[in-house]
Formats: structure tokens, C-alpha cells, sequence
């Protein structure tokens, strides 16, 4: 196998302005927030998202915010979230440039600026394709210069990508497209395009209908290598490299049409598939150093959810997925305690500001023989001081514990080993199954909508 290093000088090589190689492009710097100079991202793809940001946050100064799409992924941030709306909104801006009606699209990561590199794997990902240090070139949900409720009643749309329905803040926008490898949940029926399909990688389905579009044009736009290579990284690490058992004809396909395109179009695709594979998993595992707090908020998603409740028509729901048991989370702990999990967990949920919190544990268990064993975690606690009384919280735990125990999906849940140490509202379970986000979520859900 070649190594990715071994692919990156052609990368780099590349030219993306006219015939002047990228190591000849002059460098140039901004100031960051604390005053340090950063340099500006080289070549088409770094220029035109800056472009946007900027153009974005003139227009909405303007009052034009009515001119625009956003197109966003789900609140996680994961890279294939990242990628599927950057493609998606460079198509936009591209395909209907010379036209009567240009679009203007804009990609919005849903996560903070401040929480992007809590996944490395992005890190690496962005800084392959040259970007701007310090994510400068990318619209941040910190940085909206409204509140989504009230900025989603200005825009002229919104899109969703690998996210089957949007937030609720985001619930009065129009939506003009969705793209999602997930269930259809029946959210807008007359978005168009309006893609669900079974794929590893959401960013398969967004590459090849921009690939498709494209490809009918008289005259195609230009198409950075950067953009290219970022959507490869996005579908290489969701399908193990397009070896994993998740992997779609739809994955290979489309990443050999992306292959052809891209700087790296001499090379084998199973080699560059696995190499940046290999890369981007190892960047994605380097997060020991990351303490219980930080592993909290680096992959979490939460929303409100209705209730036929009275008193309380709507519930805060927030999911956090952590690669690490209990027991070694505990350990990142100032006091390596089970309190001081809680103790941490409590302080990052009251600041989310939700009622229910699922934290989503995943670790292999290693045998004396040799073998591994994939053990997954659910954590369920409640909170009785954001919308809910104590009275409240003790029925929403109930009913929420005993959906998730008696689930129809076939979980077979088992109380964690120190389950008897657990305080008033906090439950901990272990499962073999595969059930991660996707399979408990919706029962989650379910069972808080249907509380009265």
C-alpha cells in the first residue's frame, strides 16, 4: 500500500489558477482573533468559500438575506456533513452563474468554531485541501449574525444534507432540497432534488447529482482538485476506504467519477481510498488528550421535541457520542469518581440547555485469547431545572427508560456493572447490538413525544 504522503506532492503540485503551480502562489496572511498573523488558504475552492462568507454577511448587513441558500448538514459536524453541504453549495453558486437567476448558497457547519477541531479527522481533511488556518473560510453557527428562527423567515431557502429533517429553529425556513442517507422521515415532500438512499457516505449522493448536473452543461464550470479530493476523504472514511460492509455500488461509483477528475486521477482507486482511510482514521483516534467535557460536545446533535403535555408542549433532547467505555471516561476525570463524570456531564448539559441527555459510549472489549468484542453504552439522565419540575422529570425518565428497555428493535440491554451506584434519574446500560444514534434516537423520541 502507498502511503497518503506519497499522493499529497501531486496535491500540492496541482494548479488551480491558470499555469502557475501552487508552490509558486504568493502567500498571504489575515490576523486571527488574537492578533496572530494566519496564512490564507491557496487556490479556487479556499478563495470562493471566503468569498461567500463575506458576500453572505454583506448581503444580510444589507438586508439581503432574502437572497440567499444555506446549505447545512446535522448539528455533529462529522466530515461527510461538512463536505456534502460545501459540494453542494459550490454547485449551487456555480451551476447558475452565467443564468438570468444566479443562486447564492452558502455551506453552514452547524457546530461552533470553537468545537471543529474536537474532531482531528476534519482537521486534517481541511488542511489537505488547503483551507484557511484556523477554519476562517467556513460559516460557523457561532457566527450567524442572527438567530436561525428568525434569519430561517428571511432566507430565500434552505437545504438539508445528511440530515433527513432540520432543527426546530430552523423549522419555518423553506426547504429546497434534501439529500440524506438516513430514514425519510416525510419532511418536505416537495423539495426537489429529494434524495434518501441507503449509502455509506452521505457526500456519494451530493457528489453525484452535482457530477450529473455538471456533466449536462454546454460548457462546465470549474471544478477545484481540492473539492475533489475533500469529497474522496469524506466517502473514504465512512466506508472504510469502500472496503467496509457499509460500502454501496453507489460509494465506488462515484468515487471513481470524482477520481477521474481530481489531481489524483493516475492512481489506483483502491490505493487512494485506503490511504486516506488509513490517514484520516488515525487523525480521528487522536483524541486522548481530549478531556470529558470536550468528548461530550465533539460529536453532539439535540433538538426540541414536542409533547402532548400541557404544561410542557416542548422538550429539550440532546445525544453525545463518545468513543470511550464509562470506566475510561471516568478516568479523564479531575477526581477519576463516578460523581465527577456526573458532575462534569451536569455542567455541559446545563449549559446545552436540555431536559434529556443520551450519552452514546463505543469501545472493544479485548479477551485474554486474543479477540475483541464491539461493547456499546447507553447513559440516560434527566434534569429537572431547564423546562421541566422534578415531578416531570421523574415521569419523563420513567417513560423514557422503559422505551429504551423494552425497544422493539431487538436491544438487548444489560444495567452497567456499577449500576447500583447511579443516583436518582441516571441510568447506565450496556448492548452488543450495533444500535448506535440512528436506531436510538428515534425511540427516544418517540417516547417523549408520545408523554403527556
Amino acid at each position: 500500500m502507498k502511503a497518503l504522503r506519497t499522493l499529497i506532492p501531486a496535491f500540492l503540485a496541482a494548479s488551480p489558477v491558470g499555469a502557475m503551480p501552487q508552490n509558486h502562489l504568493p502567500k498571504q496572511t489575515i490576523l486571527g482573533a488574537a492578533g496572530r498573523a494566519k496564512p490564507l488558504g491557496v487556490g479556487h475552492f479556499s478563495e470562493w468559500s471566503r468569498a461567500t462568507k463575506k458576500a453572505f454577511l454583506v448581503d444580510w448587513q444589507a438586508g439581503k438575506a432574502s437572497e440567499w441558500t444555506i446549505v447545512e448538514g446535522n448539528e455533529g459536524g462529522d466530515l461527510d456533513s461538512m463536505t456534502a453541504a460545501l459540494t453542494w453549495a459550490y454547485h449551487l453558486d456555480h451551476i447558475s452563474e452565467n443564468s438570468s437567476h444566479p443562486i447564492k448558497a452558502i455551506a453552514l457547519l452547524q457546530t461552533p468554531s470553537h468545537a471543529l477541531d474536537l474532531r482531528p479527522e476534519n482537521k486534517l481533511a481541511l488542511d489537505n485541501s488547503q483551507m484557511t488556518a484556523g477554519h476562517e473560510d467556513l460559516l460557523t453557527m457561532d457566527e450567524l449574525p442572527e438567530d436561525p428562527e428568525t434569519l430561517a423567515k428571511k432566507l430565500k431557502g434552505i437545504v438539508l444534507v445528511d440530515h433527513a429533517e432540520p432543527l426546530r429553529k430552523w423549522s419555518h425556513a423553506n426547504i429546497v432540497s434534501i439529500f440524506d442517507h438516513h430514514k425519510d422521515r416525510g419532511t418536505a415532500p416537495k423539495a426537489k432534488p429529494r434524495v434518501f438512499e441507503t449509502t455509506a457516505s452521505c457526500t456519494t449522493i451530493v457528489a453525484r447529482q452535482m457530477l450529473d448536473e455538471l456533466e449536462q452543461l454546454e460548457e462546465e464550470y470549474h471544478m477545484p482538485h481540492e473539492l475533489l479530493e475533500l469529497i474522496l476523504s469524506a466517502i473514504a472514511i465512512d466506508s472504510g476506504g469502500l472496503t467496509s460492509d457499509k460500502t454501496t455500488k453507489a460509494d465506488i461509483e462515484t468515487s471513481k467519477r470524482v477520481l477521474a477528475r481530481s489531481a489524483w486521477a493516475k492512481k489506483d482507486l483502491e490505493d487512494v481510498m485506503e490511504d486516506l482511510d488509513d490517514q484520516l482514521t488515525s487523525a480521528q483516534k487522536d483524541i486522548d488528550h481530549l478531556d470529558l467535557r470536550d468528548l461530550l460536545r465533539r460529536d453532539w446533535k439535540g433538538d426540541l421535541i414536542d409533547t402532548p403535555s400541557p404544561r410542557t408542549p416542548t422538550v429539550s433532547l440532546g445525544f453525545a457520542s463518545v468513543p470511550y467505555s464509562m470506566d475510561e471516561q471516568i478516568l479523564k476525570t479531575d477526581f477519576k469518581e463516578l460523581f465527577d463524570w456526573f458532575a462534569i456531564h451536569a455542567a455541559w448539559t446545563a449549559e446545552a440547555g436540555v431536559d434529556i441527555s443520551i450519552t452514546l459510549n463505543k469501545y472493544k472489549q479485548h479477551h485474554k485469547d486474543g479477540s475483541k468484542e464491539k461493547i456499546r453504552e447507553i447513559v440516560l439522565t434527566v434534569r429537572d431545572d431547564v423546562r421541566i419540575d422534578q415531578h416531570q422529570a421523574n415521569a419523563l425518565f420513567k417513560v423514557v427508560k422503559e422505551a429504551l428497555e423494552n425497544n422493539a428493535e431487538g436491544i438487548e440491554l444489560t444495567p452497567w456493572h456499577r449500576a447500583d451506584e447511579l443516583s436518582n434519574r441516571q441510568m447506565v446500560w450496556t448492548h452488543k447490538s450495533g444500535a448506535g444514534r440512528k436506531i436510538i434516537r428515534p425511540i427516544v423520541e418517540d417516547a417523549v413525544s408520545g408523554w403527556d
